[in-house]
C-alpha cells in the first residue's frame, strides 16, 4: 500500500530506474514506485523523463505542480483508472437526479456539522446558528443552507472584513490546502474509474474536477482549522509541508483508523456507491479531530 508523499522543492532531475524514482539533486536518492502516493512537485526547476511519467500513472501515483510561486497549478491525472472505467463512466452519465440529491444531501450535512465542531472548538457562538442551519437543510440544499453556512462560518473564523479574494498569507493557506486535499479526492475517482468532470451538484463547463469539487466538502474544515490554529503571518515551505503532513493525520473511518490519505479512498469509494444505488446511508464520512 502506498503512503510516501514525496516532496521535491529543489532543482533536480526526476528519472525512472528498476521500479523506483530517482531524485537526482544534490544527493541521488531513490524511492520504490509502490511507496509512493503523492508527488509534489514544488520547484519549477526540477526537469522529469516521460518514462518516469508514464510510470507514475501506472502506479496510480498523484503528481501535483506547482507554479513558480509554489503553489498547486496543475495534476497528473491518467486515462485509465480501472479495468471497467467505460462502464462506469456509462453508469456515471445515467446517475439518476434523485441519486446524487441524496447524496448532495448528506455530504452538505457532514460539511456544515464540520464547520459547526470546529466553530465550537474555538469558542464561537456562530456555531448555534450553523447547529440551526443544519436541521433546516432540506433535500438536494434546494435552500442554500451550505452558502448561508458559510458566509457565517468565515466571518466568525477570521473576522467579517475577510474576503477570500485577498491576497494574504491566510487565503494562500486554504488554496493551497483545498487544492491537495481537491488532488487526493481526484485520484480516488479517476482510480474507481470515474470521470472528475461530471459532479453532482458542481457544473462549471470550465471545471475539469466537478466531482471532485463535490466530494471534497467535507475535508475542507481540516484545512480552516489550522490556518486558524497558526494563523501565518507568512506561507513559505515549512508552512506547506505542514499542510502536507494533514494527509498523515489518524482518522476513524468504519470504525477503523486510518492515515487521511488513505480513508479518502473509503469515502469517495462509498459515495460513488451510494450514488449509483440511490441509497445515502452507504456513505462513510471519516471522523477526525479538527
Amino acid at each position: 500500500m502506498s503512503w510516501r508523499i514525496v516532496v521535491v522543492s529543489r532543482r533536480a532531475k526526476l528519472d525512472y530506474k528498476l521500479n523506483y524514482l530517482v531524485v537526482r539533486g544534490e544527493e541521488t536518492i531513490r524511492i520504490h514506485l509502490s511507496e509512493i502516493s503523492t508527488l509534489i512537485v514544488e520547484s519549477t526547476e526540477v526537469s522529469l523523463t516521460a518514462a518516469l511519467l508514464a510510470e507514475l500513472t501506472k502506479n496510480r501515483v498523484k503528481v501535483i505542480f506547482c507554479d513558480e510561486r509554489r503553489n498547486p497549478s496543475s495534476e497528473l491525472v491518467g486515462y485509465y483508472g480501472s479495468h471497467d472505467s467505460s462502464a462506469k463512466i456509462r453508469g456515471q452519465i445515467r446517475w439518476s437526479a434523485e441519486g446524487k440529491g441524496r447524496a448532495w444531501t448528506a455530504i452538505v450535512s457532514e460539511k456544515i456539522r464540520k464547520q459547526r465542531d470546529l466553530l465550537a472548538k474555538f469558542g464561537k457562538p456562530e456555531a448555534a446558528r450553523l447547529t440551526e442551519y443544519l436541521g433546516a437543510i432540506a433535500y438536494n440544499d434546494a435552500t442554500n443552507r451550505e452558502g448561508h453556512a458559510a458566509k457565517v462560518y468565515f466571518n466568525a473564523l477570521f473576522g467579517k472584513d475577510f474576503s477570500r479574494s485577498l491576497e494574504t498569507p491566510t487565503n494562500a493557506a486554504l488554496n493551497y490546502g483545498y487544492a491537495l486535499m481537491l488532488s487526493a479526492v481526484n485520484r480516488e475517482i479517476v482510480k474507481s474509474g470515474f470521470l472528475t468532470q461530471l459532479g453532482i451538484f458542481h457544473d462549471n463547463v470550465f471545471n475539469p474536477f466537478n466531482l471532485g469539487c463535490d466530494l471534497v466538502e467535507p475535508f475542507r474544515p481540516l484545512v480552516d482549522s489550522w490556518t486558524l490554529a497558526k494563523s501565518p503571518t507568512q506561507f513559505e515551505h515549512e508552512e506547506k509541508m505542514e499542510i502536507v503532513d494533514l494527509l498523515n493525520r489518524q482518522v476513524v473511518i468504519d470504525d477503523q483508523t486510518h492515515y487521511l490519505n488513505h480513508a479518502i479512498g473509503t469515502y469517495c469509494r462509498s459515495v460513488l456507491d451510494a450514488i449509483s444505488r440511490e441509497d445515502a446511508s452507504l456513505i462513510r464520512f471519516c471522523q477526525y479531530e479538527l
